[in-house]
């Protein structure tokens, strides 16, 4: 009675352990950011997705647990320009599944063999699109085209990825390196447009001063000119003025000598003398020579008095 006791003891032991096994290879957990793909028998059955999932022992298993998160791929390759320069490019690919329909999910499960398979299928895409595009161009436009790299990188890929189950969510070109002789002669290039820019600008300046100076120095001369101009103006209306008013003293008082019985030579003679005295004083070293005998003033004052009665338009005085 004890050993079939023992005996029943045990086999329900290893039956309650059996179940258990069971029961623990029903459940499946996934983790979040996951999806499961469960094969029966080799053939796809369903997908598992995050949380706690029951299988179907013996007849249920998991092929592959695929991830759904964003994923990162640093790049770093060569290419060569329309003009035979080396070009390296380090780039950073973020790609991730493109949904988690079940269809997308069968995409990626089966389409490559294992991960590595699509990483460098991934990679020779890239770098085949990079290359054929580089390759249209010279050296000297690869520096201003990233961003038509990247767009044209993008448009090779968008339907290979949809058709393997991924999309690319960006792509970005850090480096883009040429040869060291290369990098040199661009160096020089540009440090020559530089030299060449300057020296433009320098000459823009130095001409605008010089036109400007030259503006302001026609500007002094003609207010100078105008300013001159009215000064003469002014002075021949000063000298008219004064004329005038010489005329009319003089008039006035030879109605006075005359009125007084005196000759109105006598203005004339102190007029001669009045301009002598001034000449004397003023000269600047010329010499004037003067008849100074009594037939030699007499012989001016007749010259006088000529010059005052001698008509209007006469072209010189009697001798």
């Amino acid at each position: 009675m004890d050993v079939l006791g023992v005996l029943a003891f045990s086999i329900f032991s290893m039956f309650g352990l059996a179940v258990l096994v069971l029961a623990l290879r029903c459940v499946r957990t996934v983790r979040q950011g996951t999806v499961a793909i469960v094969t029966s028998f080799g053939k796809y059955r369903r997908v598992l997705y995050p949380g706690l999932n029951f299988l179907v022992p013996v007849f249920e298993n998991i092929y592959r647990v695929v991830s759904v998160q964003n994923r990162s791929l640093e790049l770093a390759f060569q290419a060569i320009t329309a003009d035979q320069a080396n070009v390296y490019f380090k780039a950073m690919l973020l790609y991730s599944v493109l949904d988690q329909r079940e269809e997308t999910i069968q995409a990626v499960a089966f389409k490559f063999i294992d991960e590595g398979s699509f990483t460098q299928t991934l990679v020779r895409t890239v770098e085949g699109a990079v290359r054929s595009y580089v390759a249209t161009r010279r050296q000297t436009e690869i520096l201003s085209l990233r961003g038509e790299i990247v767009a044209n990188v993008k448009g090779h890929l968008d339907a290979s990825l949809g058709s393997w189950g991924y999309h690319l969510i960006d792509m970005q070109m850090n480096d883009v390196v040429f040869d060291g002789p290369v990098m040199e002669s661009m160096a020089r290039v540009v440090a020559s447009q530089n030299l060449l820019a300057a020296a433009e600008n320098e000459g823009r300046a130095l001409l605008v001063t010089k036109t400007r100076a030259a503006e302001a120095e026609g500007n002094a001369i003609r207010i100078a000119a105008e300013a001159d101009k009215t000064a003469q103006k002014l002075r021949g209306e000063g000298i008219a003025l004064f004329r005038e008013e010489a005329a009319r003293g003089m008039s006035v008082a030879v109605r006075e000598m005359e009125s007084a019985g005196l000759s109105s030579s006598l203005i004339l003679f102190q007029m001669w003398t009045e301009s002598v005295k001034h000449m004397a004083e003023k000269g600047a070293g010329n010499v004037i020579f003067l008849d100074g005998s009594t037939a030699g003033y007499e012989r001016t004052m007749q010259q006088m008095a000529a010059l005052q009665i001698a008509p209007p338009g006469s072209r010189s005085a009697p001798r």
